[in-house]
């Protein structure tokens, strides 16, 4: 579904990536962790073109990121992404964050993109949000928001951006109870976290980068019990002793 072959990214002379690779099946889980600032975020930005690279290549479904002939925004709209910090549009209700993207760019009638909309708001919990406007809503409310948004789109996999950094504790487990669910459906997920436990649970394999490069890429288990470089192990000790 996603593939990502020796793909070099720089900004100004700071080299970001550094000939970073990895495969992404149809209905795979794969979590990407590492320190702040090894160029997990950027890495997954490229996939759906939000980041440009300089070097490599990223075919999502068949379709080359990099080709100037790809429409971007036609891709974009059938990879769904969620960020840190929920993008939803301030002045728009739920029903029609979720509404709006449906109807300009799948071209579906208002009836259509209203069930659609209230289907994915009762998965996520919110289906008597749907009135309210995002600064009536908690961190995590919006964040479920912001999945069910880009599920509504129909997309064939999921980009997530450290999706519950920006959430109080409390409201962690609601947006990845969401993620989880979504993970046992099927959906191809590549999702930059630092939730160990959301790993554990749902990744088929993790991919460990520190500095612009892939260090591990293994399946979860034997990442977490026989992390191969030194660099991983020191990673896991600090994050896995609290």
């Amino acid at each position: 579904m996603i593939s990502i072959r020796n793909v070099s990214k720089w900004y100004g002379e700071f080299q970001a990536l550094k000939k970073c690779s990895t495969e992404v099946d149809k209905g795979e889980v794969v979590v990407i962790c590492g320190p702040s600032g090894s160029g997990k975020s950027t890495l997954i930005k490229c996939v759906n073109g939000l980041e440009l690279f300089q070097e490599g290549e990223i075919w999502v479904d068949g379709i080359s990121v990099a080709d100037r002939k790809t429409d971007l925004p036609k891709l974009r709209s059938r990879v769904g992404m969620v960020f840190q910090h929920f993008e939803l549009f301030p002045h728009l209700s739920i029903l029609d964050n979720i509404t709006l993207a449906q109807s300009r760019v799948l071209g579906r009638s208002k009836k259509q993109a209203v069930e659609k909309a209230v289907q994915l708001l009762e998965m996520v919990g919110l289906a008597e949000q749907r009135p309210k406007f995002p600064a009536q809503l908690s961190g995590g409310q919006q964040q479920r928001v912001a999945i069910a948004r880009a599920l509504a789109m129909d997309p064939i996999a999921m980009l997530f951006d450290e999706p519950t950094s920006a959430l109080d504790p409390e409201m962690i487990n609601e947006v990845l109870d969401v993620m989880v669910n979504l993970a046992q459906s099927g959906m191809t997920m590549l999702v930059v976290t630092h939730e160990m436990g959301f790993a554990k649970r749902v990744a088929d394999r993790v991919i460990f980068m520190d500095r612009g490069e892939v260090v591990e890429d293994r399946p979860k288990q034997i990442f977490f019990e026989n992390p191969e470089t030194d660099r991983a192990r020191q990673f896991l000790s600090k994050i896995l002793t609290h």
